[in-house]
């Protein structure tokens, strides 16, 4: 208890304060200035300001990966979808190829992605053309073998033609081309395969049926085709109703030189002409190699950007008109070697015509055959050698 003389506080420099000496530290909070608290208009909340910090815009640093995994990721459900779109056009081919073919070919050995590969290209036209019996013909009209040579990254189309004298087994000499009318595609491998022997083993067939051909090149939107020189044919597939007498006087489809555009109906027609008339050395090799041409470049458009962004939509359609044994797995394979391939090589199997109908082979087809494998330099057909001159040339050349 205070004295009576003692007061009851203490008296402090600044004034006088009851209670505890203040320190020094809360004498500074003190003077620190106080947050002012925000009051609700409704009374509920802690009435306590809320600072937002401003937020940060989207610079191209952001969105420029994010563009990049979402067009990854679209490029992805595209070509999904495209594989099943192919798998499923795949799966009809393969049920369309005659019975026994598959057991004709050569395995194999690796995959077309790293080991050669010989696919036999049979081109068969059954339409009615005006000539009697054509409809019910079934000999094959064009006869290609395709060779994929990954390891030197080209392609190499052999054109056989359809008149050259082979051995059909079981039936003696004929032309190459009548294999098809006694056995089918079975027996049309097992020719070829007895004209190249070991050096060439047919491991794959493709039957293209020509009357279809030209729903397929429409498919891809037409092809593009370099027309070596001006081209008047017979009167053949006339335009126009019997009942108009147009057809009487018509001349003949005709073609200008240069690269023109067609589509399915002009491919399937340049591909069908066996008769210039205004170049009367063409002959059935001449026609060989136009097939030869409008598969190369369908081909090339079948593996073409603008194609792969419409599988999705059209991809089972695009192989309507072929049987194969060729998986979904093997396709994927062989456009990818066609896309990285940087040469194509044209060649030519040829001979002598010795006036009997028949294409004599020569010592030069063996020289070809040896082109085609690689093992010699490609070479254009002899001086002198006439329209079925054997031989090779390189890209878009063409035989003279």
């Amino acid at each position: 208890m205070p004295g009576p003389d003692e007061k009851p506080y203490k008296v402090y420099r600044g004034g006088r304060t009851k209670g505890k000496v203040p320190l020094a530290g809360a004498d500074r909070r003190e003077r620190r200035p106080k947050k002012q608290k925000s009051v609700r208009s409704d009374g509920g909340g802690s009435g306590r300001q809320v600072v937002r910090r401003p937020r940060k815009r989207w610079t191209w640093r952001r969105w420029v990966p994010l563009t990049l995994v979402g067009l990854l990721l679209a490029l992805v459900l595209w070509s999904v979808a495209g594989y099943f779109s192919i798998r499923s056009g795949v799966s009809s081919a393969n049920g369309r190829l005659p019975q026994g073919t598959a057991e004709a070919l050569k395995p194999q050995s690796g995959l077309m992605l790293s080991s050669a590969s010989n696919i036999l290209l049979l081109g068969t036209d059954h339409s009615n053309n005006g000539q009697a019996g054509r409809s019910s013909d079934r000999h094959s009209d064009s006869m290609m073998l395709l060779r994929t040579d990954p390891s030197r990254h080209r392609l190499v189309f052999l054109s056989i033609p359809r008149d050259l004298r082979a051995t059909i087994p079981g039936h003696g000499e004929s032309k190459i081309n009548a294999a098809m009318q006694l056995g089918g595609p079975p027996l049309a491998v097992r020719t070829v395969d007895a004209l190249f022997g070991a050096a060439l083993p047919v491991n794959h067939v493709v039957i293209v049926d020509f009357s279809a051909f030209q729903a397929l090149i429409d498919g891809v939107g037409g092809i593009d085709v370099n027309v070596p020189e001006p081209i008047l044919s017979n009167s053949f597939d006339c335009p126009y109703s019997a009942k108009s007498g147009r057809c009487s006087s018509w001349r003949g489809w005709s073609f200008h030189k240069g690269v023109q555009h067609m589509n399915g109906h002009q491919a399937l027609i340049y591909s069908r002409i066996r008769e210039n008339r205004l170049n009367p050395a063409d002959s059935d090799v001449t026609r060989a190699l136009r097939q030869q041409q409008v598969m190369q470049t369908t081909l090339t458009k079948l593996a073409s950007v603008s194609t792969f962004l419409h599988l999705p939509f059209n991809g089972s359609k695009l192989l309507s008109p072929i049987a194969t044994d060729l998986s979904t797995w093997q396709f994927l394979q062989l456009g990818w070697t066609k896309f990285r391939a940087g040469t194509t090589l044209h060649c030519r199997l040829g001979g002598r015509d010795l006036g009997d109908g028949y294409i004599t082979g020569d010592q030069e087809n063996i020289s070809v055959i040896q082109m085609v494998l690689g093992n010699s330099a490609p070479q254009p057909p002899p001086p002198g050698s006439g329209p079925y001159g054997p031989g090779c040339v390189v890209g878009n050349a063409t035989f003279k």
